[in-house]
């Protein structure tokens, strides 16, 4: 296998520590709980609702951002990663604007981010592959860590190598869609070193 050349981080969760409680973005959306991942019912509203949904998830968005906090060990492997020079893509669900806030606020340095607003959203591949050709990479060159099953299906879908971070309760069930699991962000450094 080629040698990484590039890792793709999802923002919320994986760069930064779980914050979002979705059932409850749902809930205040009038949403059910079992209405499915909300970007995608937000398209299945009317307008009108859907206006109110997105200042809903914008105001949720901004707090987060305001509240987040790095998960253990992040921005030590992305200083690791710039000196090997390994590029550094965020591929989110989330904006343009709350990742580079997110950066801003923490200290850390994107080189390149790919957002909603830029085409179709994770599961989708899109994302994976607009990042390895914004590098000039293969996407077999690509680690995508995420802390979700849209994260490794994306890179699936893109032929990237995937990575799950099991932080939260329900991450062990989506480790049979990833390539390698891990606890803890610096634990990719040792996956770079075997592949």
């Amino acid at each position: 296998m080629d040698s990484i050349k590039a890792v793709i981080f999802d923002l919320d969760g994986t760069i930064t520590e779980p914050f979002f409680d979705f059932d409850a973005i749902r809930a205040e959306m009038g949403l059910l709980p079992d209405a499915g991942p909300i970007l995608e019912a937000m398209e299945k509203m009317t307008a009108e609702q859907r206006t109110n949904a997105q200042k809903i998830l914008d105001y949720h968005e901004q707090l987060a951002v305001k509240k987040s906090k790095l998960n253990p060990g992040a921005k030590e492997t992305l200083d690791k990663l710039r000196q090997r020079s390994i590029k550094i893509g965020i591929l989110t669900r989330n904006t343009k604007d709350n990742a580079f806030a997110i950066a801003k606020k923490h200290n850390l340095k994107f080189d390149a981010v790919v957002s909603r607003e830029d085409g179709p959203v994770k599961p989708d591949a899109f994302g994976v592959l607009e990042l390895c050709r914004i590098f000039s990479v293969k996407p077999a060159e690509t680690l995508v860590v995420g802390d979700y099953l849209f994260d490794l299906l994306c890179a699936r879908a893109g032929g990237a190598v995937a990575i799950l971070l099991e932080n939260h309760k329900n991450a062990k069930q989506f480790s049979r869609f990833a390539d390698y699991s891990i606890r803890k962000i610096p634990q990719i450094l040792e996956i770079i070193e075997t592949i």
